[in-house]
């Protein structure tokens, strides 16, 4: 047991190294973030993470209590399908 986890420690490492961070010409996301408040059904973003298929996954919440995901180009800030 002692062995496994220093083993488990360089491939969780290894893991986090290869994400592909977002492209090089995205908006900020901050940006994207602040065009999403804006909106009258978001009224709550619960979550925001990076997809390495190239997109941002985002959840929130509408004002009926409704959870909703939602995936956005980091180039263009659009919903993607």
């Amino acid at each position: 047991m002692v062995r496994l986890l220093p083993m488990l420690f360089v491939l969780a490492l290894a893991a986090t190294a290869s994400a592909a961070p977002p492209p090089t010409d995205a908006l900020p996301l901050s940006e994207i973030i602040r065009s999403l408040e804006t909106q009258e059904d978001v009224a709550y973003i619960d979550e925001v993470d990076w997809d390495d298929d190239g997109y941002w996954e985002i959840e929130y919440l509408r004002p009926d209590g409704r959870r909703v995901e939602i995936r956005v180009d980091p180039v263009t800030g659009e919903r993607t399908r």
